[in-house]
């Protein structure tokens, strides 16, 4: 995507610029090959990055929440974030109609002006895949969850055909869940192994990898895991499923983008962000885009390289849009609900 205005301008608390909560010491230009020979390998590399500085990691995101963005900026802000989000529905219930409706959302979010971006994505479970890829015809992305989602508990040769089918079917992304059970009790060869086994089942799609951050516990394990993920060939980090709480937050997401910041600095390759959960209002997705700005740049200032995972998000999204555009609010039934 080619966006013509500028990163969101940030005013209010005073900032001091992109700052590490961890430090990169050691890891630019680091050489990965042999890392991952053995499960002892990995555990002394990962164990070997520098560690989180909780206070500061906290602090950091307390002091970029604050900050304001000005009217023409939030107006560019808001359509950014509208074509960064993978609008999902990950119910029971979903139903082929509920999918060709969130389709049809997708490709035209508000019907009375066409001036409005497109998602990225529709995100659904796999069997809902071909109907979303007949909705959308080529023009959104479709991603599937898959591997057992979102527990992960199921064997390696069902989670693999879980990808092949959800591929097979159309999607060109799909967002797996790690085995948080091996990762916690220190199998980092097990998860690893595990990923490349699915990013090679998912051949040309695209592989987003869910951390489940809420269940990780701390900022060092998701930073762990986070490289573990991109070690692995991982295209996307993600934080969540958005069904275990904590989900998104704000310095979890920090965390994460100092990672891919850092991977690249070592090994020259771009990973993408993903937070998922409990982004549900124009603020939260603005702090975000302001966290992005300030940690890692324009580079992931594109749907490319950054992705909202949300449901709710997009209609208050429209009505702050609306508002921007009209000098008025637009009730939340002018649009369709997610």
């Amino acid at each position: 995507m080619t966006t013509t205005a500028s990163p969101p301008v940030a005013s209010g608390s005073p900032g001091t610029g992109p700052v590490s909560t961890s430090g990169t010491d050691g890891l630019t230009g680091i050489d990965v090959a042999g890392i991952t020979a053995s499960n002892s390998s990995l555990r002394r590399f990962l164990h070997g990055l520098p560690g989180v500085d909780q206070v500061g990691a906290e602090a950091r995101a307390a002091t970029l929440a604050t900050r304001s963005i000005k009217t023409t900026a939030k107006a560019w802000a808001i359509d950014l974030a509208i074509s960064m989000i993978d609008l999902t529905t990950l119910e029971g219930q979903d139903t082929p109609g509920k999918v060709r409706a969130l389709c049809a959302k997708a490709l035209r979010p508000d019907p009375s002006d066409s001036t409005t971006p497109r998602v990225a994505a529709i995100c659904v479970y796999p069997d809902m895949v071909p109907i979303a890829v007949e909705a959308l015809q080529g023009q959104v992305h479709v991603a599937s969850v898959a591997t057992a989602f979102p527990s992960g508990r199921a064997s390696l040769d069902v989670k693999l055909a879980d990808t092949r089918d959800a591929v097979a079917a159309g999607a060109d992304e799909i967002d797996m869940v790690i085995d948080r059970g091996a990762f916690l009790s220190g199998r980092y060869l097990e998860v690893f192994d595990e990923i490349v086994a699915v990013k090679r089942a998912c051949g040309s799609a695209h592989l987003k990898v869910i951390l489940e951050t809420g269940e990780l516990v701390t900022y060092d394990n998701v930073r762990r895991a986070s490289w573990l993920a991109m070690l692995a060939g991982g295209d996307f980090i993600k934080t969540s499923t958005g069904k275990i709480q904590p989900a998104a937050t704000l310095p979890v997401t920090l965390v994460m983008l100092e990672a891919v910041r850092d991977w690249r600095a070592a090994t020259g390759r771009q990973v993408g962000v993903k937070p998922a959960g409990g982004i549900k209002t124009t603020k939260d997705a603005v702090k975000m885009l302001v966290l992005v700005n300030e940690t890692v740049g324009d580079d992931w200032l594109d749907p490319d390289w950054f992705r909202l995972g949300a449901s709710s998000l997009l209609n208050d999204l429209l009505m702050q849009r609306t508002k921007l555009t009209t000098g008025r609010y637009s009730g939340p039934d002018y649009f369709t609900l997610d």
